[in-house]
């Protein structure tokens, strides 16, 4: 299966994530406790508590191989189809789930509910992009003032359930 993911330029300004220091490891305690929860309770008390649709997305680490599992946005954009936004909260730099799923887009897998399942991977782009985000924003609008804090070019991936 042919897919295409394309990493944009990294940006010059953007909002900060935290990724060390004790910000650092609290964010990945809250991420860690999401996996679980949500591998536990399923996806609606997180996605009502989060404002949008949640989803797990694995992918292989870029740098390491190793599995790696990230809760994220996953908004429905069709049967079997969702979109991921790789925001990171307009920062000015991608999130490693992104780099991760872009150096192995035939290694991905998405969990929606109790259902896990391998996807292809498509970046979305142009005319296309801008009115995906559009359909995320009307859902999430804090996703769609992201770009606003940035000036990289914010990338959007069309996942399809395969199989």
């Amino acid at each position: 299966m042919s897919v295409s993911v394309h990493v944009t330029p990294r940006g010059t300004r953007g909002g900060r994530m935290p990724t060390g220091g004790p910000m650092g490891w609290l964010f990945k305690q809250f991420n860690r406790y999401t996996i679980r929860r949500y591998k536990r309770a399923g996806s609606e008390g997180i996605s009502s508590r989060m404002g949008f649709p949640v989803v797990l997305l694995t992918t292989k680490g870029a740098k390491s191989g190793l599995e790696r599992t990230t809760p994220i946005g996953g908004f429905p954009d069709g049967e079997n189809v969702w979109l991921v936004v790789a925001s990171l909260a307009g920062a000015a730099r991608h999130p490693a789930w992104f780099l991760n799923l872009a150096a192995h887009p035939d290694d991905v897998w998405l969990e929606v509910g109790k259902e896990r399942f391998k996807v292809s991977c498509e970046s979305v782009e142009g005319e296309e992009r801008r009115l995906a985000m559009a359909r995320v924003a009307a859902i999430a609008p804090r996703y769609g003032k992201y770009q606003e804090h940035t000036d990289r070019e914010i990338p959007i991936v069309r996942l399809t359930r395969q199989g």
